[in-house]
């Protein structure tokens, strides 16, 4: 699939996700229920569960592991905000097909539709930096979209990912999603942790096994879902 094709269905993808989580005008900054919405509190808050993702504290669990898997998921989580970011501040004056143009147009996108990196190849402090960086842009008051973006392509290239990947858990990520807003997210009462395995694990399995279409995963999620009950 074409790279500006791929894009553009993982913005039609968030835009309806957006649509059915918070009502339509949900770039106005609130949700149909009144609730404020802040995707930059949103995109920082996600960068500091990423850096969880690595065993950065010098007194807790100093040799453990980097779970590439679970970066990779937090990395498209940021991307879900980014996405949505970028939605509100062109609306109402850009569709998404100009949306797309401008994002695949920022300097590193070229590169991140390439090969991902070696994630070994880089100290997690490194890594760790660069998410800071994001977490500066969207702390402050004042940054450029692009600048966000090119400083995410990097990340996310270091941490294994390029567009295809990003894509393909992006599909995966973007169904749990609605199957969470489905299944009580809202309330409360929805349950995360299924026969000792968090959702985004099982949404992990069932990629793995090759499905891909929307439709499928979420059958699948639903299956899973309904054996807790």
């Amino acid at each position: 699939m074409e790279y500006k094709k791929i894009l553009k269905e993982m913005f039609v993808m968030q835009q309806h996700l957006n649509n059915e989580t918070n009502g339509l005008k949900w770039e106005e900054g609130y949700t149909n229920k009144g609730k404020l919405i802040s995707w930059k509190r949103c995109i920082y808050m996600e960068c500091a569960e990423l850096i969880d993702s690595f065993a950065w504290k010098h007194w807790k669990n100093i040799e453990e592991p980097t779970n590439e898997e679970n970066v990779a998921v937090e990395i498209v989580d940021i991307w879900h905000f980014i996405m949505s970011y970028v939605l509100e501040q062109a609306y109402p004056h850009k569709d998404i097909d100009c949306v797309v143009e401008d994002v695949a147009s920022v300097s590193g996108f070229g590169d991140f539709c390439i090969d991902p990196y070696d994630m070994s190849e880089y100290s997690i402090y490194e890594i760790i930096n660069d998410v800071e960086i994001i977490i500066h842009d969207t702390s402050g008051f004042n940054f450029e979209i692009h600048n966000l973006l090119t400083n995410y392509f990097r990340l996310s290239l270091k941490c294994g990912v390029n567009l295809h990947k990003l894509f393909e858990i992006y599909i995966g990520k973007n169904v749990l999603n609605k199957f969470r807003q489905d299944n009580g997210y809202k309330d409360g009462s929805y349950k995360k942790v299924w026969n000792g395995k968090e959702d985004n694990v099982v949404m992990s399995e069932i990629l793995k096994t090759g499905i891909l279409k929307a439709d499928d995963i979420y059958q699948k999620l639903e299956e899973n879902y309904k054996s807790l009950k």
